[in-house]
């Protein structure tokens, strides 16, 4: 993709909802008295980005939004240009940052402007590369297990679609919280993926007894679950949970997990705020970290990468924009 000139950059963009994803050669985004500019080299494909090109988010929100619209809530690269208000960054500097629905565009795009307080310097133990599909997953995993759940050292925890972009997160934060993991990942190579994240028992889903691999787990039953998935496996997964026990889900999992008598079933949401992303950078900090990447595409292939989560990949789907 040839270089842009100063002030105008590539984007990747819809102009309704629904429609195709293309090039689009738009401005800059102008940096606001407490946003960043950030020079993005890395951006996540999520899982929910199909329902927010449909225009389902902004149905949701009740937001009208403007066109071209550029896709993207999370990415990494380098800041090149500070808000006024802004402390704590300078330009030059790696970091990673995260916005639904970000007024000023998302981070399909070489550019993207966000607040700051919705990011971070990349950590120590994650590359930018990785850092760029790291935020919106990584931060529902978090807020699921502590603040939801409220996992405590010594509890068994199961994480149910532990090979996916939530899971995966989820397990490595989980073992750095002090809790015994039973994880159920998807196909061979997510089984293989989580078993190297440290899980305890990993299993795969679609192929073995979840309800007998879990009584071996933990006899007297799991103590709490993180259910990124939905469906009559995850329903049946859910009878491993001791009485008492506590089950939490992102919103957006369909369809959603049913409760039974005993166990508390909460939603949440994957909501950001700076102690979150200073608690996630802090547990990174503790050990070796990873974000798996299964596959990256390049800007103009952002209808691709949107296909590409309709089949069977483990972590992430990457977007290099510079690529």
């Amino acid at each position: 993709m040839p270089k842009t000139t100063p002030g105008i950059m590539h984007a990747a963009a819809i102009d309704q909802f629904g429609g195709p994803i293309t090039i689009h050669t738009l401005p800059v985004p102008k940096v606001g008295p407490d946003e960043i500019l950030i020079r993005v080299e890395s951006a996540g494909v999520g899982v929910w980005d199909p329902f927010e090109r449909e225009g389902g988010f902004a149905k949701a929100f009740g937001q009208t939004p403007h066109f071209p619209y550029v896709l993207g809530s999370e990415g990494a690269g380098t800041i090149v240009d500070i808000g006024q208000n802004v402390r704590g960054f300078g330009r030059g500097d790696h970091v990673y940052g995260l916005g639904l629905m970000n007024p000023k565009g998302g981070f399909y795009a070489e550019y993207a402007a966000v607040k700051a307080d919705n990011a971070s310097l990349v950590p120590r133990k994650v590359s930018v590369a990785q850092a760029g599909v790291m935020p919106v997953d990584s931060i529902t995993a978090l807020r699921g297990l502590d603040d939801t759940l409220h996992l405590k050292p010594g509890e068994s925890i199961m994480i149910f679609g532990a090979s996916g972009g939530v899971g995966h997160m989820a397990v490595q934060l989980a073992k750095r919280m002090g809790a015994r993991i039973f994880a159920v990942a998807s196909g061979e190579d997510g089984k293989q993926l989580v078993e190297k994240l440290g899980a305890e028992l990993v299993i795969d889903g679609h192929r073995e007894d979840v309800a007998t691999a879990a009584r071996q787990f933990a006899p007297q039953g799991i103590d709490a679950a993180l259910m990124t998935a939905g469906g009559p496996d995850a329903d049946r997964a859910l009878q491993a949970i001791r009485s008492g026990g506590r089950v939490a889900y992102p919103h957006g999992v369909e369809p959603e997990p049913k409760p039974r008598p005993g166990i508390t079933v909460t939603a949440y949401d994957g909501v950001p705020s700076p102690e979150a992303i200073k608690k996630l950078n802090e547990l990174i900090e503790k050990g070796p970290f990873e974000v798996h990447v299964a596959r990256t595409f390049s800007l103009g292939q952002a209808g691709d990468a949107l296909q590409a989560l309709k089949q069977h990949y483990v972590g992430k789907i990457r977007l290099q924009p510079g690529k």
